[in-house]
């Protein structure tokens, strides 16, 4: 059988989320299995680690009505990509444990978290936590397109909304309800009309009444813009916010790699003060095509801080 070091990793890493360590490691005892004669057991573990690499789940096409409602995308980051929060991160897992976990709540009449608003400035990792739960959970991700939902027709929206919630019924994924605010704005905002009302009623209803096991995900850039009467229907509420000092450094050190040469990355955090983590990663990449354009095998500091400065302009009031 395995050794009790293998099998105390593979737990590790399941729950950690590093699929490609854990797919090593599985490997590593169908190899071992092999050498003591177990060929049919080291044979089942290969055969389930290559079906669950090529059998992402199949959907049905979108009909016609859906399909310019949702776009359906194929994930494809991991959680080591995201750089947030301890906080954030223990959350996030949270979420997929408790998935992962599902019968196991059930047998106590527990219920997972499914239903999640993500909040905070753009770029800071909100569109990327649900692509990530997505892959993590081996579930089609899919984006409601929200400048579709709206119309200037009434009872329109509703009717949409209506589409994408018996959507999210029969079709299990992971659902980004990105831009939310465009619905979830305040009933009581002074340019509210009565047709968004009507919107933001219905969506307090469907979601009330979802009993799928989908996960829905809204995210917004504006917190304060929302009806506080959306809060109480959702299980878990994440707040992101701007790279810290820690987090920016991490994010360069990931972004440049080699290309980082000796340069002390410390001293450019405070270059970066003000920018989201996409904003970062944007002008990281900038200043790596910038070096293999001009055939340089390092990026220098003053060309690094030169991007940063661009991002800050262009991002920036």
């Amino acid at each position: 059988m395995a050794k009790a070091e293998q099998i105390k990793n593979l737990i590790k890493m399941h729950f950690e989320g590093q699929q490609e360590r854990f797919i090593t490691i599985a490997l590593q005892i169908a190899a071992h299995e092999a050498k003591l004669g177990h060929t049919k057991l080291a044979n089942d573990i290969k055969k389930i680690i290559d079906n669950a690499k090529v059998n992402r789940p199949k959907l049905k096409p979108l009909n016609g009505d859906l399909q310019g409602l949702i776009l359906e995308t194929e994930p494809i980051e991991r959680f080591s990509d995201l750089i947030v929060s301890k906080n954030i991160e223990e959350r996030i897992q949270r979420i997929i444990t408790e998935y992962i976990r599902i019968n196991k709540l059930r047998k106590h009449n527990l219920s997972n978290r499914r239903k999640l608003l993500l909040t905070g400035p753009p770029g800071t990792g909100k569109t990327m936590t649900a692509s990530i739960i997505s892959n993590e959970l081996n579930l089609p991700l899919n984006i409601v397109l929200m400048d579709k939902m709206v119309t200037k027709f009434m009872g329109e929206t509703s009717a949409k909304l209506r589409q994408v919630f018996e959507a999210i019924e029969s079709r299990k994924g992971v659902y980004l309800f990105d831009e939310f605010d465009a619905i979830g704005t305040h009933r009581g905002k002074d340019n509210d009309v009565g047709e968004m009302r009507r919107v933001l009623n219905s969506f307090l209803q469907f979601i009330e009444r979802d009993s799928s096991e989908s996960l829905i995900i809204a995210a917004t850039n504006n917190i304060n813009l929302l009806d506080q009467a959306l809060f109480r229907r959702f299980d878990d509420v994440l707040h992101y916010q701007l790279p810290s000092d820690d987090e920016v450094l991490l994010l360069l050190k990931n972004k440049l790699g080699s290309y980082g040469g000796n340069i002390k990355l410390e001293d450019v955090i405070k270059t970066c003060k003000g920018l989201s983590h996409a904003e970062i990663a944007l002008a990281c990449m900038d200043t790596i095509k910038e070096c293999v354009l001009n055939d340089k095998p390092k990026i220098t500091k003053l060309l690094l801080e030169k991007f940063i400065e661009e991002k800050k302009q262009a991002y920036q009031k």
